[in-house]
C-alpha cells in the first residue's frame, strides 16, 4: 500500500501521482505539464500496460492532457471519472491531439529544410479516439469497487463542471486506510457551478495549493462591470471582445450576459448580438447544456426546472466553421465576440485582435489570468502595438480587465476547505509553487494544527506504515538553451542528484548493505575522478 508522487509536486501542471494497492496500480490524473515548470519529474515507476485504473479528477488538460500518451504505451485499463468529465474530455483530448499533430508538422516543415531530424506528435487523433473507448462515467456520491479491498467516490470539486475530489477506501492485510486527492478546488460562488463540497474524515490529504500564497478581491460586482463595459463600448459604435478559455470561463460570460439581456440592462441596443466564435467552446456549451441537472448550482436548476436554459438567450449565435467566423467580423454591427484562446496565444481569438485592437471604439476585455510571455500579458502591460500574422497592428480599443473570476479556490477556500477534516493523519500539499506551497503549509499548521508536507516528484510513501519509503530530493529542470548545449552534463547532474536522493533514503539500512553501497560509490570516484 503506497503511494509515488510523481506530477505537480512543487509544480502547477502535470498533475500525476501513482497509488500501488491490493494488488492494483492506479493512478490519480495524467496531466500534461504546460509551461515553464522549476523541476524535473521522475519516471513513471510502472509500465504504461501495468496501469490498471486513472481516475481522473477533471478534464483540463493539466490533469487529463497525457491519457492519450498512456494509450499510445499500452495502457488498456480504464479511465474513472464524472459523466460531465468523460464529455468534456472527449472534446479537450481531441482538441490537444490536434494541436500536437500541428506542432509536430510545423517543426517537421522547418527540420527538412534545415536537414534535421523529424518528430511525431506525442500522440495522435487516433490515440485520443482510442483512449475514450476506456472512459468509464460515474455518479457524484456512487461508491465504485475497484477491486477486493479498494473502491472510489466522487465528490464534488466546483472547480469545472463534472470537477471532482475523490476518495478512496482501501483495506489490505487488515489495515485500512482513506485517501483523499482534492484535484483542484473550486472558487466559492461561482456562476453555473456548485460549491465545492467538504469531506470530513481521511487518513490521508493530497491537496493542492495554487493560490495558496494570495487571496481574490472580494465585493467584486461582475454583472456591473460587464454592464459598464458593454454599454460604453456599444455606444462608441464598437466591439466588445472577450478573449475566453473554451471550457469554463465561455459558459460564465454567457450566464451574465444572459442575465444582463434579460433584466434589461443596457439601454438603447436591444438585441445587441453575441458571437461564441470558437468550435471547442461550442461543443463544451452543448455538454454544460446536457449536464445542466446534474451539476448545476441551485439557482441555476432553479431557471432550468422554469424552462429557462442558463446559457442560451435571444442574439446568442454559435460560430463554428471557418467561414462564419470571418464573417464575424465584416458585419458592422457593434456586437460580442467570445472566442479562444483564453491568453491570446493561439486560435480564432487573433484574427478577432487584429480586426479590432487598432479601432478606438472597441473593447478587449480579459476574465482571466495571462501568463508572462503570452500575448495577453503583453496586452495587459500596455503594448501600443503588436505583430499578428505578420502585420503590425497599432492598439487603441480599450484593454479591460474583470479580475477575480478564477476557477480555483484562494488561500481563505483552500484553508476552509482543509478545516473541514476532523484530524488527518497526515496532509500533503502538491499543485503549487514553492512559495503557495510553503505559505500554505504555515497557515495549515497555525489554524488547524494539521502538519503538510510538501514531497517532491519520485516521493514514495507507505501508506500501511505511515512512513516514507524514500523521500526524494529536487532535481531542477533543464533549460532549453542548456539542454542544446551541454546535455550531456545536464543529465549527469542530474543522475548525480538521483544517487544523493538514494544515500539519504537508505540511511537506516544495515551496516553491511551500507558498506557495499559506499564501496560502490567509491569505485565510480576513484574510476572517474581526474
Amino acid at each position: 500500500m503506497k503511494l509515488t508522487f510523481i506530477g505537480a509536486d512543487h509544480e502547477v501542471t502535470g498533475s500525476l501521482h501513482l497509488l500501488d494497492a491490493c494488488g492494483l496500480k492506479i493512478a490519480v490524473d495524467m496531466g500534461m505539464e504546460q509551461g515553464e515548470n522549476p523541476y524535473q519529474n521522475a519516471e513513471l515507476p510502472v509500465k504504461y500496460t501495468d496501469i490498471d485504473y486513472i481516475l481522473l479528477t477533471h478534464a483540463h488538460i493539466d490533469h487529463a492532457g497525457m491519457i492519450p500518451f498512456a494509450y499510445k504505451n499500452g495502457f488498456n485499463g480504464t479511465v474513472l471519472c464524472t459523466k460531465a468529465t468523460a464529455e468534456l474530455s472527449a472534446i479537450m483530448l481531441r482538441d490537444s491531439a490536434h494541436i500536437q499533430m500541428s506542432d509536430a508538422e510545423y517543426h517537421n516543415r522547418k527540420a527538412k529544410r534545415a536537414g534535421r531530424k523529424t518528430i511525431e506528435p506525442i500522440y495522435d487523433l487516433f490515440d485520443a479516439d482510442g483512449v475514450l473507448k476506456h472512459f468509464r462515467s460515474v455518479d457524484y456520491h456512487e461508491l465504485v469497487e475497484l477491486g477486493d479491498g479498494i473502491s472510489v467516490r466522487f465528490i464534488d470539486a466546483g472547480h469545472l463542471l463534472g470537477s471532482a475530489s475523490i476518495e478512496l477506501f482501501i483495506t489490505e492485510n487488515g489495515i485500512s486506510k482513506k485517501l483523499v486527492f482534492s484535484g483542484d478546488i473550486g472558487n466559492f460562488g461561482k456562476p453555473l457551478i456548485r460549491d465545492p463540497e467538504y469531506i470530513h474524515e481521511a487518513d490521508y490529504v493530497i491537496m493542492e495549493s495554487t493560490y495558496g500564497n494570495r487571496l481574490h478581491e472580494t465585493g467584486i460586482d461582475h454583472i456591473a462591470d460587464l454592464v459598464r463595459i458593454i454599454q460604453e463600448t456599444l455606444d462608441r459604435g464598437g466591439n466588445v471582445v472577450f478573449p475566453a478559455f473554451a471550457v469554463g470561463r465561455t459558459q460564465e460570460l454567457l450566464y451574465l450576459i444572459r442575465n444582463i439581456k434579460e433584466s434589461g440592462l443596457i439601454h438603447g441596443h436591444d438585441g445587441f448580438p453575441v458571437y461564441v466564435d470558437s468550435p471547442l467552446a461550442v461543443e463544451a456549451t452543448h455538454v454544460f447544456h446536457e449536464n445542466m441537472t446534474d451539476c448545476y448550482d441551485a439557482e441555476t436548476r432553479e431557471l432550468v426546472e422554469h424552462g429557462i436554459n442558463p446559457i442560451i438567450f435571444p442574439g446568442l449565435h454559435l460560430s463554428v466553421t471557418s467561414e462564419e467566423s470571418k464573417a464575424i467580423n465584416f458585419d458592422a454591427t457593434p456586437k460580442i465576440i467570445i472566442s479562444a484562446s483564453g491568453m491570446c496565444d493561439a486560435g480564432r481569438i487573433r484574427h478577432h485582435l487584429k480586426h479590432n485592437l487598432w479601432r478606438r471604439e472597441c473593447s478587449v476585455v480579459f476574465a482571466g489570468y495571462q501568463a508572462v510571455g503570452t500575448l495577453g500579458r503583453v496586452l495587459l502591460d500596455g503594448a501600443k502595438s503588436i505583430k499578428l500574422f505578420g502585420e503590425e497592428i497599432h492598439v487603441q480599443a480599450h484593454i479591460e480587465t474583470m479580475p477575480a473570476m478564477s476557477s480555483h479556490a484562494d488561500q481563505s477556500g483552500l484553508l476552509d476547505w482543509i478545516s473541514a477534516f476532523s484530524d488527518p493523519t497526515r496532509v500533503f500539499l502538491v499543485h503549487g509553487s514553492d512559495e503557495s506551497m510553503e505559505s500554505l503549509s504555515g497557515l495549515i499548521q497555525k489554524q488547524t494544527g494539521f502538519t503538510a508536507e510538501l514531497p517532491y516528484s519520485g516521493s514514495v510513501f507507505d501508506l500501511a506504515a505511515d512512513k516514507w519509503i524514500s523521500a526524494a530530493s529536487p532535481i531542477p529542470a533543464l533549460k532549453p538553451e542548456r539542454a542544446q548545449k551541454n546535455s550531456a552534463y545536464d543529465q549527469l547532474l542530474a543522475a548525480y542528484n538521483k544517487l544523493l536522493a538514494a544515500v539519504k533514503a537508505n540511511q537506516h539500512g544495515t551496516n553491511k548493505d551500507l558498506a557495499k553501497f559506499t564501496d560502490q560509490i567509491l569505485s565510480l570516484y576513484q574510476r572517474w575522478i581526474r
